[in-house]
């Protein structure tokens, strides 16, 4: 089966980060179920905004089914239309209508994957039913809150960080003991840490995380990039490689990782996770920016050049869809400048600092690029 990207219907771009949690919650929900193989996230999400006929999907993917639907948030009430679609004929298996008010989202999601589930008369094992059930919160605006601040983590940039951090500490103040806002609060402040924008590493955070939630993977991610940021290389792979072990489908574990592994000059390791992570969501430009660099400290030009011009292709498209997505611009620049295109790099350079004059990283990353052309 594959389930793609639900499409928001609310008339409000800004809702996209609810559609798309939706959708990612739907999905991962079926991903536990032994008897079915689901159609990775990073794939299904290619298909986001465009415009195609379910067989067509079914025959590229190579899937027997096609779950779609549509999403309308309105204040308080969600409405959510779905259809099982059989990726042969196009038949719909079974339409179904969810209109309910917004404190009922987890059941929601629940009675969807379940539905679907019953549909393909696939047997639900019990500790498959619990897992499905399982959720790091059972409170819905602490969950809204959490989707708010993993589209602005996921956006990076100084700017988008502190605004993540923000919706983090929203939905803590919600639900205190939500393990998930923890872990992304941990990686918020690792990552500003980094810049010099914030005193905390990020590791109490996690360490909390971890507290409420020993499995949670991206707990441990977050944990091994505040050692790294902290200089403790040791116990920064140790929590690296537990979060591989939990999942190694995780965006976060794999990009994180890879990041540690080229602070500490572990090249070939950083690209292996890194070309992973690029994998796991193939819009994100920051993993290939870090494998070319990997391979130029391994003297191998050709195959940064190529990374590069990779990297390049979803840095247009980012800025394309976010102008002032000032991180995009600085990493564009720096793409260019090797690349030898001195003009362009000048501009996006001098584009970046009017946006945002005063974040440390982005003037280290810019003087590297004015260095190199």
């Amino acid at each position: 089966i594959a389930v793609l990207p639900f499409v928001n219907k609310s008339g409000d771009g800004e809702q996209e980060y609810f559609s798309d949690g939706i959708t990612e919650a739907i999905l991962t929900d079926l991903s536990r179920v032994s008897a079915l193989f689901v159609v990775a996230r990073n794939t299904a999400f290619t298909f986001r905004g465009k415009t195609v006929e379910a067989v067509q999907v079914a025959r590229e993917l190579n899937v027997k089914y096609v779950l779609v639907g549509r999403i309308r948030k309105a204040g308080t009430r969600v409405r959510i239309t779905t259809q099982l679609v059989d990726g042969a004929t196009g038949g719909h298996i079974w339409p179904h209508r969810y209109d309910r008010a917004f404190g009922d989202i987890f059941a929601l999601q629940d009675e969807i994957s379940q539905a679907t589930v019953a549909a393909l008369k696939v047997r639900l094992l019990p500790q498959e039913r619990k897992a499905i059930e399982s959720r790091s919160t059972q409170n819905p605006e602490a969950y809204e809150l959490y989707l708010h601040a993993r589209h602005y983590l996921q956006q990076r940039g100084a700017r988008n960080l502190d605004i993540a951090l923000r919706f983090c500490h929203q939905a803590l103040e919600v639900d205190p003991n939500y393990s998930r806002a923890w872990a992304s609060v941990a990686l918020c402040e690792a990552l500003l840490y980094l810049r010099g924008r914030s005193g905390d590493s990020g590791l109490a955070a996690a360490e909390k995380a971890l507290s409420l939630d020993p499995t949670l993977a991206e707990a441990h991610a977050a944990k091994g990039r505040a050692l790294a940021e902290l200089g403790r290389y040791e116990e920064a792979l140790a929590a690296h490689e537990a979060s591989l072990r939990l999942n190694p489908d995780s965006f976060d574990v794999r990009y994180y990782f890879g990041r540690t592994c080229h602070q500490f000059g572990r090249y070939e390791a950083a690209i292996e996770h890194l070309e992973r992570a690029a994998q796991l969501l193939e819009t994100d430009y920051s993993p290939l920016g870090l494998v070319s660099q990997s391979y130029e400290m391994l003297g191998r030009k050709d195959e940064a050049t190529r990374t590069v011009r990779r990297a390049l292709a979803l840095i247009e498209s980012e800025i394309a869809e976010r102008p002032d997505n000032v991180h995009a611009i600085v990493q564009g620049a720096w793409a260019l400048a090797y690349l030898g295109e001195r003009k362009r790099a000048q501009e996006w350079a001098r584009r970046a600092m009017a946006i945002d004059p005063d974040d440390p990283l982005d003037h280290y990353n810019l003087g590297c690029s004015l260095a190199r052309m």
